[in-house]
């Protein structure tokens, strides 16, 4: 009985201080930031409480809302894109092939990398190089800067939040699909259960928990998009490509909006906790009629 009195202590001298960490940079923040989104504080000097007044202002603000639609539909694209393409890789990955091991260390290279570095390069390729090509071949079309244009700045986002989501969604995949027992295929072959029919009636079903962490996990990474926005369009060309985490960083912290920014930093995170919440909810009955 002592030695479990001293593992049980040994055990909380060890949380205690993670917990106190965690407090101290993330709870303590967060209550701050809730309760600094009901003033009209502007990161620096006095400052008066305002009630509703920030919340209410949100749904009236034009550039709040179309940081909004960008993010929802960067997200939405970049999910699908992610998703398909990884699932994809794994299965490949996966199948009997001369060199495995090699290929998913190279696929997961990008996710080594970090998101500034991949961004600022992707930025030189999209203003330098894919150009140049586009001259090269004569294309109108590619001759200029994707990201300097309003229409297109935004397909430059989401190629880049793609490569490199790609590596961990695919990983995860090959973890599911090394989950599913060599005794349904070959069941499956016998009912004749092969190609497309094969991956629809027995893989994809019992995968379903991994596709449903990628996609909880895609979709709230999307959603918070931020380094890739600073590196490759800070939000332009004329705000076109502004994410609500750039929206929130960028007039929160210089442009003397910090509370109504905060305002909108609480409901940005109430609005991902439901996404996120609605997606496990949807894919457990998924799982439970399979």
């Amino acid at each position: 009985m002592r030695k479990m009195n001293d593992r049980n202590r040994t055990f909380l001298l060890i949380t205690i201080p993670i917990l106190a960490l965690f407090i101290c940079f993330n709870t303590v923040p967060l209550i701050r930031g809730v309760y600094y989104s009901f003033t009209n504080f502007k990161g620096f000097g006095d400052y008066d409480m305002v009630g509703l007044r920030n919340y209410m202002d949100l749904f009236t603000d034009s550039r709040v809302g179309r940081s909004y639609w960008f993010t929802f539909r960067l997200a939405v694209c970049a999910t699908i894109i992610t998703n398909v393409i990884s699932l994809i890789l794994a299965l490949g990955l996966n199948s009997k092939i001369r060199g495995k091991s090699f290929f998913r260390a190279a696929y997961f290279l990008p996710n080594v990398l970090g998101a500034l570095v991949v961004g600022y390069i992707f930025n030189y390729f999209f203003t330098y190089i894919l150009p140049e090509f586009g001259k090269t071949i004569g294309s109108g079309a590619l001759s200029g800067s994707m990201l300097s244009n309003e229409k297109t700045a935004w397909i430059g986002v989401v190629v880049v939040c793609a490569w490199q989501s790609i590596a961990m969604n695919t990983i995860i995949y090959i973890s599911g699909l090394q989950t599913v027992p060599e005794d349904v295929y070959e069941a499956g072959s016998l009912d004749g259960a092969t190609g497309w029919k094969k991956f629809k009636l027995l893989t994809f079903p019992l995968i379903i928990p991994f596709f449903t962490i990628n996609m909880v996990l895609c979709v709230k990474n999307f959603l918070m998009v931020f380094d890739q926005i600073m590196a490759l369009t800070k939000g332009g060309p004329a705000q076109s490509t502004e994410s609500i985490s750039y929206l929130i960083y960028n007039n929160g912290m210089a442009g003397g909006q910090f509370g109504f920014q905060s305002a909108n930093a609480v409901i940005f995170f109430i609005v991902i906790v439901a996404i996120s919440v609605a997606q496990m909810s949807f894919s457990s009955r998924k799982e439970e009629q399979l």
